[in-house]
């Protein structure tokens, strides 16, 4: 394993132990419970939303550290933003992981911050789906706050 790939290894491994925003809102404007039958990775994501942004975010779940890193780092990454910029590094994410281990962008990388460490994972695509669970949990959660 080179060094980029170890130092890969090692924030993800950081952001699954980490496990940012992890709790429960009492009345979340939002929610979402998502699963992943491949590997049994589960989530239920509560948000509220105040004037357009995320105002608090939490989050109950368990699963492989490809998941709970995902959902740490997105946490982490989409608190206290709006909605807009929400859905913009949602796009950039599905798209870094839809590429199939092609690089990503400098921009890209930058706008996910530490969540780009993640882009290794869209070479496997039994593993995708883990990635991506997190993700898909509070833009379901989000998009029932503006119904």
């Amino acid at each position: 394993m080179n060094e980029l790939e170890q130092m890969y290894q090692e924030i993800i491994l950081d952001a699954a132990r980490e496990r940012y925003g992890e709790g429960e809102l009492e009345d979340p404007d939002g929610e979402s419970f998502q699963v992943n039958p491949t590997c049994g990775d589960q989530v239920n994501y509560q948000v509220n939303v105040r004037d357009g942004k995320i105002a608090d975010l939490a989050w109950q779940g368990h699963g492989c550290s490809i998941s709970q890193a995902s959902i740490s780092m997105m946490s982490e990454l989409v608190e206290n933003k709006t909605l807009e910029d929400f859905d913009k590094l949602y796009g950039v994410f599905r798209e870094m992981m839809d590429a199939r281990g092609h690089e990503i962008s400098d921009e890209d990388a930058d706008l996910l911050q530490d969540a780009s460490a993640l882009q290794g994972v869209s070479k496997f695509p039994m593993r995708i789906k883990c990635a991506l669970l997190g993700w898909m949990a509070l833009k379901d959660a989000t998009n029932q706050t503006i119904e």
